[in-house]
């Protein structure tokens, strides 16, 4: 965690040992995920009715990146909870849980894009505004002049550094979208 664990107690004294379960628990959440910027306890004693004795209620509070996943277990349905290492117990597993939806939700929302490939210009055609990138393997790949984006097309020069999306074309590989990187650079 980023940030330190907080932990408030209300109405009821502050308890060491609730205190030591609660970093505990906070701590396996934290190796177990290892998203968590932040994480907020609150451990409240409700009274209720004087034949049911006092219902414990615990409310986690998890901030990671992009949202806050907040759990409250509430004890009216939940009467094990009349035991507060239960109740703390549940309401960690019940984070887990949605830790557990958080991360396979944010690993469908990272996309991971493949490095484009690097190449030069081989050969340029000004009448036919069009010309060919060569590729490290030695191949040539044909590209227009309307699949340079932020360059100008009558400004290249063979020999230019360029990144490029390949795809297959009616008469072979083409490039669909060029960006220019710069000159290539003599050694020696």
């Amino acid at each position: 965690m980023r940030l330190p664990l907080q932990i408030t107690f209300r109405n009821m004294p502050h308890s060491s040992a609730i205190e030591l379960a609660i970093s505990e628990r906070a701590e396996k959440l934290d190796r177990f995920s290892g998203l968590i910027m932040g994480c907020r306890v609150v451990v409240e004693s409700r009274h209720r009715h004087h034949r049911q004795g006092k219902l414990q209620h615990v409310r986690i509070e998890l901030t990671v990146p992009g949202e806050e996943i907040v759990v409250s277990r509430e004890p009216a349905l939940h009467h094990a909870n009349e035991d507060i290492y239960v109740a703390v117990r549940d309401a960690f597993d019940a984070a887990r849980r949605q830790l557990e939806d958080y991360a396979r939700r944010h690993r469908r929302r990272v996309k991971v894009h493949e490095e484009a490939p690097r190449g030069r210009i081989a050969r340029l055609d000004r009448a036919k505004e069009c010309g060919f990138i060569e590729t490290p393997d030695g191949r040539e790949i044909y590209f227009h002049r309307n699949s340079l984006v932020n360059a100008d097309f009558d400004r290249l020069k063979t020999g230019d550094l360029v990144r490029f999306h390949e795809e297959t074309g009616e008469k072979g590989p083409q490039a669909s979208t060029v960006h220019l990187e710069g000159k290539l650079q003599s050694v020696g």
